[in-house]
């Protein structure tokens, strides 16, 4: 499987906080031919299952994005919008968007209204419309737009939009497709609505009621110029085992076996932990009676913007340690 032509197809699907149908639909086509059966839930979780006698292993990797929803039409044809999760205006200014029905446009500020000042009520989208009665033509309110910015490698990193989180479904495909044999119950699942609050691995846990969970996530990449080590973990230094964020902290037993996996297969790892953000982990351990919980993180630059960017290794990595978790006796 191609990590970018991958994480292309992925992103060239409409997938916001909500309205993830497209993007699951997408995902399942690769997904199927590695498991035994798909299915979808209440809330649009995809869950891939490969069936087995031994433990119940819950693998998750949200698959919403970040995005912007319409919330009022100037008479000008200009569209004010809210934000679907962690829109920043510093990241968004000038970015070009794109809605579901294949409109376009670009996000712009008012006039007058200083960039070191902005809010996110300082900006609007420009869809072209000459005002307000062609635009409501091409948008209704409730519409939702997403960054509509190319995905390319520069050298050995790839830089994308919505690397947060469609590069961890990409490495759950991998592990899937190096997958060997295992007699562990495998459960993939590709989560929603994790940009509002870890909402779909709520209740795809519950569900599968699992004995091991691992959530599959970026992580801060801790060599950003200025980050003043926001996080530990940096680009180019193998999977990211998940220590703590401010959703989790994750079962030292999960620590471990994570660990001594990485250095049992000779995968390039090291420790991630964040000051601030959390994972689909925060929702999986606290689930009926607790799971052991675990993460596996990929390391990204520029978190939440339309140019993420990640090292090609690292996803890699990860999805050598999911796969070497998925088939560990447990």
């Amino acid at each position: 499987m191609d990590i970018l032509h991958t994480l292309q197809t992925l992103n060239a699907c409409h997938g916001p906080s909500g309205d993830e149908r497209e993007i699951a639909d997408a995902i399942q086509k690769l997904a199927a031919p590695y498991v035994d059966a798909c299915s979808t839930d209440v809330m649009g979780n995809l869950i891939c299952h490969k069936k087995g006698p031994g433990s119940r292993v819950l693998f998750c990797a949200h698959m919403d994005s970040i995005g912007c929803i319409v919330t009022h039409i100037e008479k000008e044809g200009f569209l004010r919008f809210g934000k679907v999760g962690g829109l920043h205006p510093h990241s968004i200014l000038h970015t070009p968007v794109r809605f579901k029905s294949g409109v376009q446009g670009v996000i712009s500020l008012d006039e007058g209204v200083e960039p070191k000042d902005m809010t996110l009520d300082d900006l609007y989208i420009d869809i072209g419309a000459h005002d307000a009665d062609e635009a409501k033509a091409m948008v209704q309110i409730g519409d939702t737009a997403v960054y509509n910015t190319p995905t390319f490698a520069a050298g050995d990193r790839l830089v994308s939009p919505y690397m947060d989180n469609r590069i961890s479904c990409v490495v759950l495909l991998l592990a899937m497709e190096q997958l060997q044999t295992s007699e562990n119950d495998l459960y993939f699942v590709f989560t929603t609505q994790e940009e509002l609050g870890l909402r779909g691995a709520k209740t795809v846990a519950y569900a599968v009621d699992p004995d091991y969970g691992i959530a599959v996530d970026v992580t801060l990449s801790g060599d950003e110029l200025g980050t003043k080590h926001r996080g530990s973990s940096i680009q180019g230094g193998g999977a990211a085992i998940k220590v703590m964020d401010s959703s989790v902290i994750c079962h030292p037993e999960m620590v471990q076996k994570l660990s001594e996996l990485a250095r049992e297969r000779a995968i390039p790892a090291q420790m991630d932990v964040i000051k601030s953000g959390g994972t689909d982990a925060g929702s999986i351990h606290t689930t009926r009676m607790g799971v052991l919980t675990g993460g596996i993180s990929i390391p990204c630059r520029y978190v939440h913007s339309p140019v993420e960017m990640v090292d090609r290794g690292d996803v890699e990595a990860c999805a050598r340690l999911a796969a070497a978790f998925a088939e560990a006796r447990l």
